[in-house]
Parts: C-alpha cells; sequence; structure tokens
C-alpha cells in the first residue's frame, strides 16, 4: 500500500510547458501534468490503456479521426494502440492513468515529451 500526497511528490520538469509527478502500483500508473497554454504532446501511441481527466483547463485531443476539444471534468478513454495528440488550449491540470505503469515514463526514455 501506497500514501502519496501530490504536493509532496517529486516533480519533472519535462519542458518548458510540461511537468508531471508519477504514482505507481503494480499494474497501475497515475501521472499528474501541468500543462500550460500552447503544450502539445505530439502524435504517439502506446500498447497501455489510457484514461485522462481534465481537472482545470481545456485540452484538444486528436484521437485516431476524431478531434475534440475536453474541458474541467472531462474523461477520455484512449484504448492500447490508438494514435493520439494533445494541445493545451489553457493552462491545464491532468490526471493519466495507465494500464500496465509505462515504462517509458519510469526509466525516462519518452524523448517526444522532453522537446
Amino acid at each position: 500500500m501506497k500514501h502519496i500526497n501530490w504536493e509532496e511528490a517529486e516533480v519533472e520538469e519535462m519542458n518548458p510547458l510540461l511537468a508531471r509527478q508519477i504514482v505507481v502500483g503494480n499494474n497501475l500508473m497515475m501521472v499528474r501534468l501541468r500543462m500550460k497554454k500552447g503544450c502539445v504532446v505530439p502524435l504517439h501511441h502506446h500498447v497501455h490503456e489510457q484514461m485522462s481527466f481534465v481537472e482545470e483547463g481545456q485540452l484538444r485531443f486528436w484521437l485516431g479521426e476524431r478531434e475534440f476539444r475536453v474541458e474541467r471534468n472531462g474523461v477520455v478513454c484512449i484504448p492500447s494502440e490508438v494514435p493520439h495528440k494533445v494541445e493545451a488550449l489553457a493552462d491545464s491540470v491532468v490526471f493519466d492513468i495507465f494500464n500496465p505503469p509505462r515504462e517509458d515514463f519510469l526509466n525516462k526514455s519518452d524523448a517526444y515529451l522532453r522537446r
């Protein structure tokens, strides 16, 4: 069992517009992202199923062939291997949940987020 306060979790500055915090369990990973307006997560895909919850702000998602906005309290479910891209339309706080945990986040081989 783990008990973590987000205010005490390590903050990783990915690039000038993106910071993240990670909590990982055996089969799930939760990531708290702080995205400044204009931040873009480039088109990518992964084996992990993902749920994204927008706590604050507004995002534009490209999911497969679809494009849509997600505002405060919105949730997006992204199936495994579906290409997706995200842009912050306002300063945003987003929680991403992954199953299984993303090894590229843990071993810091996620170069596409560090530009």
